[in-house]
């Protein structure tokens, strides 16, 4: 199967990463998008980051009803910080039988150069990338290995407006797939 991995840390899941996702998922070659919940981003406030399994859950109750789209926990259990390139190498060794493929916004190939082995991964995977406004890709937007993806739905959905939203008592039900929300709100997340 050709697999192509969403990575996030989905602090919550909401429509946008499924749009995304979704569209990514039906209208490219790809058969199944994974959506690799990640750890501790470096880069992110600790603070406001709920624990990995809850993240979990909520991306796997938001997807239950899609069969095209699989949450994943790969990276809970590989050494931190966590490398896309360290990644793809463990999802190539243990389903020797899928062929993975990076999704990304044009923003953030941008910076693509900046990670990890980035040739590496270039050289073994396909990046499927799907426009940012502003952002045209940078100096890898025509590299043999990018497909671009146009049509993908944009919504102007940020996980820290929805916290924030949360922390003020505002009802953001219409931001979030129904079982992600009723997760979140049962478990009084945010608040």
């Amino acid at each position: 199967m050709r697999i192509g991995l969403y990575f996030g840390s989905f602090n919550p899941v909401h429509i946008g990463h499924l749009a995304i996702a979704g569209y990514l998922a039906q209208f490219t070659d790809l058969d199944q998008v994974w959506m690799v919940v990640s750890p501790q981003n470096p880069l992110k406030e600790k603070k406001s980051l709920l624990k990995e399994h809850h993240r979990l859950a909520m991306v796997q109750a938001a997807i239950e009803d899609y069969p095209y789209l699989r949450a994943s926990d790969v990276e809970f259990h590989l050494p931190k910080p966590s490398f896309t390139s360290h990644t793809l190498a463990y999802l190539e060794e243990k389903y020797p039988q899928h062929t993975f493929s990076l999704l990304l916004g044009s923003d953030t190939l941008e910076t693509f150069h900046k990670w990890k082995n980035p040739e590496v991964i270039l050289n073994r995977h396909q990046l499927y990338v799907y426009p940012r406004p502003g952002y045209d890709g940078g100096e890898l937007r025509n590299h043999e290995k990018i497909t671009w993806v146009e049509g993908v739905p944009m919504m102007e959905i940020s996980a820290t407006f929805i916290r924030q939203s949360v922390a003020l008592k505002k009802d953001i039900r219409f931001l979030m797939p129904d079982k992600a929300w009723k997760y979140m709100n049962e478990m009084h997340f945010y608040e």
